[in-house]
């Protein structure tokens, strides 16, 4: 008997085996001859059509591991057709490194283990008016938004719901857009349900993440928390889907599998059957667009728990106040801090550029400091006293001949945290300042960084985006945004959006205990209409003129934009086989085709880069026929396509 067998790899099709024991079936784990060794697959539910003739090798081994469930199979075709990715790559984000996990030890799992325990935390009135709304359905596919501003205690209501889904037998799956995030929220979970929830990410090492995907497959690990690739752990009994600070543009992977973890995360509940909670506390344009439309059913969390106020915003009008020479803080801004600090208060200073300087000039001879690999300037990390290129992670040392044969003369252009903080020793010499940023967080010591703020032994902060994204400190109450002009506006679309997100998060950093918070705004433009939308409470009035503004000019979320980015080491030949591929594809799809235009960022890692841009109506699925019409056209094999569809970042 033949038997579809697909296997991880960058085919889009199962193979063809014969299965001599005549009781295989879909979904069952198998070893296959492939090549020149053996290969994990899964028997799936349809064959590849070809007129070839071939001979077929017969299956070696049926692995003794649950089988992959159906409605899994029916997600990972879906995933493959919808984000134009092979289907055995598709299948290798399910696989523990191409192949399954059959054996571990039982206790092992027992760190995992589900406790029923009573529930220690009271709920508010509108706590529990929000837990009512979402417990109302049976289990089922529903998408219902919790929408709560930030410090309302949003996760009490939904670690509630997971609670009386776990008691039922079912499993839970809470995504995260950030690592660094987890070590704080297992904290959390720890002491509402008093067991250990699994958590799942890259830095996670290959025997927990075994532990782990055996416990999920066997419905032995009952709660998951992770990033974007726990989504694809073989859940025996999954009961509900999690996606805290829905919002947040981390979900978006942005480079080798191109996907949006929220999207294919409403996706996957939908193939199970299950209900899927989006949280947040300014809902994506998207999200916000199909809560209008009654698609998504949503409830309001609208008062801080124990009744905290918000954070009060002022304005530092940096045309009017005084900034000492080489300094990046305004004096106005220090005299506020100082009376913070007087009343122990924690301080946050926001700037949203990692490391020392984002670019360096020789004052002699003008020349900057650039990426031999990439179109962008070199930032310096004065810590570590090097220059790295953020986007290809070329490292060079801080020393240049410059033209008269002497060492070059450095200016340092701009401030990024580093510099920030520098500052601020001198400035407050008795007071401990620490960096929070992605290269302090992704080290093995971010635990006790964490624990050293919640316990104040840090008094201020510097600090990336990556604090805004739920964090709970209860003695920071003075945020200080350095340098608010450098993000607000530029070429994305969403970039409005992101930044109506990223201050609004921010600002609930502050006040969470009760105690009187602010947040200022160090800027050069007082009256920018992006300051008066931050400054408003209500965030849905920026959505529905956003909505209407997308709906004008034809964007997201009513149309799709699929963007091709074609790569290569010679930058003439892939301006030639972009314009090759667009006047085909125009052809073909006989849709609109924008491009094809260099990308922002033109180099990256010694490759130009162009893009063309693929617009068409939100309900034309075109991938099907985008899939035939690339696997028609030759293009040079020293050209890269690469397709990401619904692009977030458009470098």
């Amino acid at each position: 008997m033949k038997v579809p067998i697909l296997i991880p790899n960058i085919f889009n099709h199962p193979f063809t085996y014969i299965d001599a024991t005549k009781k295989l079936s879909k979904g069952d784990f198998v070893k296959v001859p492939f090549g020149s060794s053996l290969a994990t697959g899964v028997v799936w539910n349809f064959f590849e059509k070809t007129n070839k003739n071939f001979k077929t090798k017969s299956v070696q081994e049926v692995l003794d591991v649950p089988k992959m469930k159906s409605s899994m199979i029916e997600f990972i075709n879906w995933f493959s057709l919808y984000n134009v990715v092979p289907l055995g790559m598709s299948l290798r984000l399910v696989l523990f490194n191409k192949g399954i996990v059959d054996k571990i030890k039982e206790e092992d799992l027992n760190q995992f283990k589900f406790l029923k325990n009573e529930n220690k935390y009271s709920l508010n009135l509108e706590q529990k008016k929000c837990l009512e709304e979402i417990s109302r359905e049976k289990i089922n596919f529903k998408v219902h938004v919790l929408d709560g501003v930030t410090g309302s205690g949003k996760t009490l209501v939904y670690f509630s719901r997971v609670k009386e889904i776990m008691e039922k037998g079912y499993q839970a799956l809470i995504l995260l857009p950030e690592i660094g995030l987890t070590s704080q929220f297992r904290k959390r979970f720890v002491e509402f349900f008093n067991f250990e929830p699994a958590i799942w990410h890259s830095n996670v090492s290959k025997k927990n993440k075994k532990i782990i995907w055996k416990g999920v497959s066997e419905n032995k690990i009952k709660a998951v928390v992770g990033a974007r690739s726990s989504l694809f752990l073989p859940f025996n009994k999954l009961g509900i889907i999690i996606v805290d600070e829905e919002h947040d543009s981390s979900y978006k992977q942005d480079e080798g599998i191109m996907y949006n973890a929220r999207d294919m995360a409403i996706s996957r509940a939908s193939f199970e059957k299950i209900p899927i909670n989006l949280i947040t506390s300014i809902p994506s344009v998207e999200t916000f667009n199909n809560i209008l439309n009654k698609k998504y059913s949503i409830s309001v969390l609208k008062n801080r728990y124990k009744n905290a106020s918000l954070p009060k915003f002022e304005i530092i009008d940096l045309n009017k106040k005084k900034i000492p020479k080489k300094n990046w803080i305004a004096e106005e801004t220090i005299e506020k801090v100082l009376n913070h600090l007087n009343k122990g208060d924690q301080i946050l200073f926001f700037l949203n550029r990692r490391g020392f300087a984002p670019s360096v000039i020789c004052k002699k001879c003008y020349s900057k400091f650039t990426c031999p690999n990439c179109s962008v300037n070199i930032n310096y990390h004065k810590s570590k006293n090097f220059l790295l290129c953020h986007y290809c992670g070329f490292k060079s040392p801080l020393i240049r001949k410059c033209k008269d044969n002497t060492n070059c003369d450095f200016i340092f252009c701009g401030p990024g945290v580093e510099r920030i903080a520098e500052e601020l020793r001198l400035t407050f010499p008795e007071k401990k300042v620490s960096i929070f940023s992605s290269d302090t967080l992704m080290k093995k010591n971010s635990k006790d960084i964490i624990e050293k703020i919640e316990n104040k032994e840090i008094d201020i902060l510097v600090g990336t985006q990556l604090i805004s994204k739920g964090f709970h400190f209860a003695k920071l109450n003075c945020i200080v945004v350095v340098d608010v002009d450098f993000s607000s506006h530029g070429y994305d679309l969403r970039s409005a959006e992101k930044n109506i997100q990223l201050y609004h998060q921010l600002s609930g950093r502050a006040g969470r205990e009760g105690l009187k918070s602010t947040i200022y705004f160090q800027t050069y433009s007082p009256n920018d209409a992006m300051l008066k939308d931050i400054a408003n409470e209500d965030t849905h009035i920026f959505l529905k003129k956003e909505i209407e503004l997308r709906k004008k000019h034809k964007l997201p979320p009513f149309f799709r934009f699929i963007s091709l980015i074609i790569s290569g080491k010679k930058e003439r030949e892939t301006e030639m086989e972009a314009l090759k591929l667009k006047k085909f594809l125009s052809k073909y799809l006989q849709q609109e085709i924008l491009g094809p235009v260099n990308a922002p960022i033109f180099k990256i890692n010694k490759k130009f880069r162009c893009r063309l841009l693929l617009r068409v109506p939100k309900n034309n699925i075109i991938q099907k026929k985008l899939i035939l019409g690339m696997g028609k056209i030759k293009l040079s094999s020293r050209i890269k396509l690469t397709v990401d569809v619904d692009p977030i970042s458009f470098n």
